[in-house]
């Protein structure tokens, strides 16, 4: 145990409880809202708002046994990594696509904060990922891993024990997924310094006909947000987040997120959007955009094939 982890464990333990103070409220009053019963989603229709429900409104536990539900009944070879440490325990699952030797890591966490629905963070991001599984077109010597991590909202509880854990070989890049569901701009963040997977991320954005610092943001080092992707860089990984937000709101975010005192001041106050709905109770599906999940099916999809 380290000093880092414990900062880590502190750090998840504040989240989770502010979490619970926040959105008490709401469970006193059993506002959230009842999970839809994996029997009733349907396996015919894999797009990424419909399979919000796998996770939408379930305990964590639930959640990760939804997303090991779904793949199992996928017929796909999932790779099960259980770990557990005194911060907490939980299993990340990945699936692997493509037999290169060079790997692209793409992340999910499954779980969400005490209280909330979870859908923008982070089921959407999980709803993209299980979109992608049958369609995505993985170029010769790339191998993609669609990696969905536990404890995320634990100081990256679960990519922090994969990292340690499990064998990091030929790493062209990582991307963690978060809210993913509202807005119409492509945020890279978490970018400091010029990297040639970063070069070749904004050149697959570019090609999209998405135009920086208008359709897509390459934004540095983010002082108090975080998510797995971090983990892998504190090895020297080139490891980014990926976000959709809205292009209105693109100065208001920047304060937001740029200024640590006025995040907290203003956590659970005035956020702009999509942090409104952030670890809130009202993070459900209702309040998704299926442009925005599209936006971000396509972006990595061409990520994937600029890799090539």
């Amino acid at each position: 145990m380290s000093l880092r982890d414990v900062g880590f464990f502190v750090r998840g333990k504040i989240s989770s409880g502010v979490a619970c103070v926040l959105n008490a409220r709401a469970r006193r009053e059993a506002s959230a809202m009842t999970p839809v019963p994996l029997a009733a989603v349907s396996m015919d229709d894999d797009r990424p708002l419909p399979l919000t429900a796998l996770l939408e409104g379930r305990g964590n536990p639930e959640r990760e046994a939804a997303v090991a539900w779904y793949l199992a009944r996928r017929g796909v070879t999932v790779a099960r990594h259980r770990f557990s440490t005194f911060e907490g325990s939980g299993e990340n699952l990945s699936v692997d696509l493509g037999t290169g030797d060079r790997l692209l890591i793409l992340i999910a966490h499954h779980d969400a904060v005490p209280g909330s629905p979870g859908a923008n963070d982070n089921a959407a991001a999980v709803g993209i990922l299980l979109h992608l599984l049958p369609r995505l077109v993985v170029p010769p010597r790339l191998r993609v891993r669609l990696l969905f991590t536990a404890a995320e909202e634990r100081g990256y509880l679960g990519a922090r024990a994969y990292v340690r854990e499990m064998p990091l070989r030929q790493i062209a890049g990582v991307l963690s997924l978060e809210l993913c569901g509202i807005g119409d701009s492509v945020a890279m963040w978490d970018t400091d310094g010029e990297t040639e997977f970063l070069h070749r991320v904004s050149g697959a954005l570019a090609g999209l006909g998405l135009r920086r610092d208008e359709s897509y943001h390459v934004v540095g080092r983010i002082p108090v947000f975080g998510s797995d992707h971090r983990a892998f860089a504190a090895l020297g990984i080139p490891a980014y987040g990926l976000s959709v937000m809205p292009f209105g709101q693109a100065e208001a975010l920047r304060r937001f997120v740029l200024n640590p005192i006025r995040s907290v001041i203003t956590h659970g106050v005035r956020r702009p959007p999509p942090f409104d709905t952030y670890h809130t109770s009202r993070d459900a599906s209702s309040t998704l955009d299926p442009s925005a999940l599209d936006l971000v099916v396509r972006s990595l999809t061409a990520i994937v094939s600029e890799l090539s």
